[in-house]
């Protein structure tokens, strides 16, 4: 098989699978003339297409191989999704390697016509006189389930006879038909139900179509287990049928399958520095036709390259449906837009945000995809165009290719950690983050004197050990940091550089500076120094959220006899919550421990009686909140916090300690 193709077009499909997104969504396969050979749907894009290129091949996939030069690929929301659009562009392009389906069936809808007294039946045809429809649905057991539940629920009439004189309407009868007798019909054709209450029914059958079903869904598993505790199984499982074909097909709505006629194209971007990536998607007739994906580098502003790319992009060949929903409202009032429409097609389309859920979906979809071509894109591009600028306007000595950023975490001088993290080639290096529990300022706030402490005890230890030190050192705020963190860096004599990211007006100080520098807000050195600084700022505060979560249950293992703070935090290390010392059995307590059986009884029960007293607190305050939580947070539970990092509290003469 490798032998028919070039290696080079092999190894480019092959990595294409490799880098794939991981979520779902539907791939193509084309030729050497961009023409689609196959399409296909995934659970997980990246899984499906790897599989393509391992193991042993057949002869299909050999042959598609063969053939093709390039993949691309479509996320969308869900693989039902992948599956509807799958569906709708083997239709459309009626690709040579996928199966022609001769019939030209559509997946299956729910209709609810338009007539005074409505019916609700599946169909695969659409006929627009109003009536509304649900779906589409792939699973056609699931829609016939669903169905039954309707008529069993909801007995909306099945005769389709009505009035033949002039206006229409439903034809009356004497007397019901058999329907009305075994419960499937309310027989509005005999007056036996209002219009008024006919029309309530049917608003709750498009609640249930539309996916809202939390009380519906609870009412019917009630039900269920009432029928199982009476031994009715043949009823329960009726009723667990009922359940499962509404969860099936709840939420059904589709992104790329509606029953809007009206043409309409979705256009997305996703952007960082002078790279920006256009995704359009394109509904008609109420199916996708397709996405165009366009990859721009300017350096004008959004509202501008916005401008720029749609004057490109339609044309006389590509004319412009009545309605674009745009990702953001970035257009001005002053902007020429509408009259380039005009003057080019002789009409304006609307420009629209998308407005309600179903145009939300599709818009996320498409930003999604914008924003996979923009991570490939800076992926096979590198981070060494932006470290160059980044050493151009610090004017460092060297291209900062290592990067280690800091950042003090404290409540009150309480539990002060410092974090450091490490980016190698503009991307994370998680193998060398590190946290330090600072010793010189416990008790007071001072965020100098705590900088020069991680600095100090970071560099130092590296100069002892002879390991390569950073091109940069990044601190978390203004120049009286970056001034403290340099002056330790002479002493130590190291050449690295510094410099300081201050979060609020995103300014960069240098050492001794008497002003910062302002980087424009889409300079890609601005983007990997706040790629940084996030990282620094994010993984201190998670460490000290965490170990201040921890004073609520320390004096409360201190408490018991013999149990002292290192003992409590060694117990708490070993068992990672106080939830799960309560749950433990006394005998693991001590052999995992090192403790007397008494003792372990007593930290078991101390425990227990911890989380009791902490869940009564809980319950006398509005919304189940704790204090903490209705001033700003909701309270973390201890068991968020990692043994790892707990086991800084019993190790407090280890210098650092990584992340891991």
């Amino acid at each position: 098989m490798v032998q028919t193709i070039h290696p080079s077009v092999f190894n480019e499909l092959r990595k294409t699978g490799r880098e794939a997104p991981a979520g779902p969504g539907v791939y193509l396969w084309k030729d050497e003339d961009g023409k689609i050979i196959y399409v296909g749907k995934a659970r997980s894009l990246r899984s499906r297409l790897s599989s393509y290129f391992s193991g042993e091949k057949d002869i299909k996939t050999a042959t598609l191989i063969r053939h093709a030069r390039t993949i691309e690929t479509i996320i969308t929301n869900t693989e039902y999704e992948a599956l509807l659009l799958e569906n709708t562009l083997i239709k459309q392009h009626s690709p040579r390697y996928n199966i022609n389906l001769k019939d030209g069936k559509s997946y299956p809808v729910i209709r609810i016509t338009s007539e005074d007294y409505p019916r609700i039946f599946r169909t695969r045809h659409i006929v627009e006189d109003g009536s509304r429809y649900y779906g589409p649905f792939p699973n056609v057991q699931a829609v016939d389930t669903m169905l039954d539940l309707v008529e069993r629920l909801f007995p909306l009439r099945k005769c389709r006879s009505s009035w033949k004189s002039k206006g229409g309407g439903l034809k009356k009868r004497q007397e019901p038909c058999m329907y009305y007798h075994i419960g499937r019909c309310l027989a509005p054709c005999c007056g036996r139900i209002t219009a008024e209450e006919y029309q309530e029914h049917v608003k709750r059958v498009e609640q249930l179509l539309t996916g809202d079903t939390e009380m519906l869904l609870a009412d019917l598993k009630e039900k269920m287990q009432q029928a199982a505790g009476e031994l009715r199984f043949e009823r329960a499982a009726q009723l667990r049928n009922a359940i499962r074909a509404i969860e099936d097909l709840s939420g059904g709505e589709s992104s790329v399958v509606d029953f809007d006629p009206e043409g309409r194209d979705y256009i997305a971007w996703a952007a960082e520095g002078l790279f920006t990536s256009f995704t359009v998607f394109s509904l008609r007739s109420g199916k996708m036709t397709g996405r165009d994906l366009y990859r721009t580098k300017s350096a004008a502003e959004e509202n501008e390259s916005l401008e720029n790319f749609i004057t490109a992009y339609y044309n006389p060949s590509r004319l412009p449906p009545g309605k674009i929903y745009l990702q953001a409202s970035v257009l001005s009032p002053q902007s020429s837009l509408l009259s380039w429409f005009q003057n080019q097609f002789g009409y304006e389309p609307d420009l629209l945000p998308p407005a309600d859920r179903h145009h939300e979906a599709v818009m996320a979809m498409a930003h999604q995809n914008a924003e996979e071509d923009l991570r490939r894109r800076m992926k096979e591009r590198g981070a060494g165009p932006a470290l160059d600028e980044l050493q151009q306007a610090l004017r460092l000595e060297n291209r900062p290719e290592k990067i280690e950023g800091f950042d003090i975490a404290q409540l009150d001088g309480k539990h002060p950690v410092a974090s450091l993290i490490s980016f190698k080639d503009g991307i994370p290096d998680k193998k060398n983050y590190r946290y330090f529990k600072l010793r010189t300022v416990v008790g007071i706030v001072d965020d100098f004197a705590a900088m020069r402490e991680a600095v100090h005890r970071r560099y130092s230890r590296l100069i002892r050990e002879g390991k390569e030190l950073p091109d940069l050192v990044l601190i978390d705020g203004g120049i009286g940091q970056v001034n403290a963190a340099k002056g330790v860096m002479d002493e130590l004599g190291m050449g690295s550089d510094v410099a300081g990211l201050a979060k609020r007006e995103e300014e960069l100080w240098l050492p001794g500076a008497k002003e910062p520098l302002v980087l424009s807000r889409r300079s890609e050195a601005l983007k990997i120094l706040q790629h940084v600084r996030d990282e620094t700022h994010r993984f201190a505060t998670g460490l000290n959220q965490r170990l201040r979560s921890g004073d609520l249950f320390f004096p409360v293992l201190e408490s018991v006899e013999g149990i002292g703070p290192k003992r409590a935090a060694a117990i708490m290390k070993a068992f990672g919550s106080v939830t799960a010392i309560a749950a433990a059995e006394a005998g693991s307590i001590a052999e995992r421990c090192r403790i007397s059986a008494g003792a372990a009884k007593a930290v078991r029960a101390a425990a227990a009686l911890a989380l009791e007293d902490q869940e009564k607190a809980r319950e006398k305050l509005p919304g189940g909140l704790s204090r903490r939580g209705r001033q700003g947070g909701a309270q973390k539970p201890v068991s968020s916090g990692s043994a790892e990092e707990l086991a800084v509290l019993a190790a407090e003469e280890k210098p650092e300690y990584s992340a891991g």
